[in-house]
């Protein structure tokens, strides 16, 4: 029993200082500045390597520099895996465990070191193995508030996405169809068949229109026109979508942290005015700018002011000025 209580110490303070996110202090603070600084270099290395007058000459230092990031996001990788279970220490710890392994962040951060662990297995040393590693830096989402709101739109709204998707599928095929039947027989080249005829239907679908290869018919340039038209609206789903689950997610999470407040008012034992830990706290859960929150409480605040003084103004109503009896 007493060589497991360091053990479970140990792993509550790593959860702590990787996984909590209400957790602040100067260790944990310094370790995120840390890791952000590593991942930003890794990707500049990254790009780096791509220049040979660049990567040939000090090859030796991009190795060692990776070597010693896969090692630091490896340790970083186990141990969040290893103390994910503090989190609910009720429940069964390998559930949790294969829980958050199957997670976003999870996944990210596995794709972050994979491509340099299977460089060890691989006797040619692929590139493409190590543009990879460029997956690194969507591991700087679980740093910023901004990227895990956009991450959670994301996740509410795939369905609309999804459907965006296949209206654009069936766009393409119908287009390219089209394109093929009236243009094969001027461009036989160039239209020679429906999945070459693709090439032209998603460059024009999506408004780029590269101009290497165009309609000349009068039938083509008339449905090239239409599917242009098209293209223009079907481009803007996705970003009316995007913009539509941003507004709303953060309107959700100003109403969430203003109920919050409010059910922290109702405590008279809490000051809010004064104990800013515990706004930050709530701030930082909601992933919502220090302006906004400052702006919800102080409106709050008003409000309950407002409360407390309409019902002393009523309290007063119903006894008597002057002696004080109850009207009642």
């Amino acid at each position: 029993m007493s060589s497991i209580r360091p053990i479970k110490h140990a792993r509550h303070f790593v959860y702590n200082v990787l996984q909590n996110n209400q957790y602040d202090s100067f260790f944990s603070r310094y370790i995120d500045y840390f890791l952000i600084f590593l991942i930003i270099t890794n990707v500049i290395a990254v790009i780096a390597e791509s220049v040979d007058v660049w990567y040939y000459p000090n090859q030796i230092y991009f190795d060692v520099f990776e070597d010693f990031s896969l090692i630091v996001f490896s340790i970083e990788y186990l141990l969040r895996i290893w103390s994910v279970i503090e989190e609910r220490p009720s429940k069964p710890s390998w559930g949790q465990r294969w829980e958050w392994a199957k997670s976003p962040s999870a996944i990210i951060d596995l794709l972050a070191i994979l491509p340099s662990i299977l460089n060890f297995f691989v006797v040619i040393d692929l590139r493409f193995l190590r543009i990879l590693r460029l997956f690194r830096l969507l591991k700087l989402t679980r740093y910023f508030a901004s990227m895990r709101i956009l991450l959670t739109v994301l996740s509410k709204e795939r369905g609309s996405f999804q459907a965006v998707i296949f209206i654009l599928f069936i766009m393409i095929v119908l287009a390219s169809s089209g394109i093929y039947v009236v243009e094969n027989h001027a461009q036989p080249e160039q239209f020679e068949s429906i999945p070459k005829a693709m090439w032209w239907a998603v460059v024009t679908l999506t408004t780029v229109g590269y101009g290497d290869v165009i309609p000349i018919t009068t039938a083509g340039k008339i449905l090239g026109a239409v599917i242009t038209i098209l293209g223009v609206g079907l481009a803007a789903l996705p970003a009316g979508i995007l913009a539509s689950g941003l507004a709303n997610e953060l309107a959700q999470r100003r109403e969430e942290m203003e109920q919050n407040f409010r059910e922290l008012l109702l405590d008279e034992d809490v000051d809010l005015v004064q104990n800013q830990a515990r706004v930050e706290a709530i701030r930082c859960e909601l992933g919502l700018a220090k302006e906004a929150a400052q702006d919800i409480l102080l409106q709050v605040i008003r409000e309950q002011r407002l409360e407390k003084r309409e019902r002393a103004v009523e309290k007063k109503k119903n006894f008597c000025p002057h002696c004080g009896e109850s009207l009642h």
